[in-house]
């Protein structure tokens, strides 16, 4: 694994995706790891979970792209009209951030979003 930041780099990356885990001793797929520990899809405890876990990477990923163009959280914070204490909830994944403020937050930092809707 690349040291520089703690990711990998494209080609450790590919290799990853090839390996079969599932021949290897002693692998258990993390979905049924979760079952176990957290309850199965579609539970209160499982949905809950679920949440946390979007709330955390969504946090991260605005985290991560502050940080790459160098801007500290109150001046994201400034930028977006809102105190410096709410972006770092939500980096921290400590609050349901609505689509709306994602939105508001990403186009300050320079991301670009789609969303795709589909009807069924």
């Amino acid at each position: 694994m690349s040291t520089t930041e703690n990711r990998l780099t494209a080609e450790e990356l590919r290799k990853l995706r090839q390996t079969d885990f599932s021949k290897k001793t002693g692998f258990v797929k993390a979905s049924e790891v979760l079952a176990k520990e957290i309850g199965e899809p579609g539970t209160p405890e499982r949905e809950e979970f679920d949440a946390k876990a979007r709330a955390w990477y969504y946090g991260e990923i605005l985290r991560d792209r502050r940080k790459e163009l160098g801007m500290t959280q109150k001046e994201l914070s400034e930028k977006i009209g809102r105190e410096r204490t709410y972006i770092n909830r939500i980096e921290k994944g400590e609050t349901d951030l609505q689509l709306s403020s994602f939105i508001r937050i990403a186009s300050a930092l320079g991301i670009t979003l789609r969303l795709d809707v589909n009807i069924v």
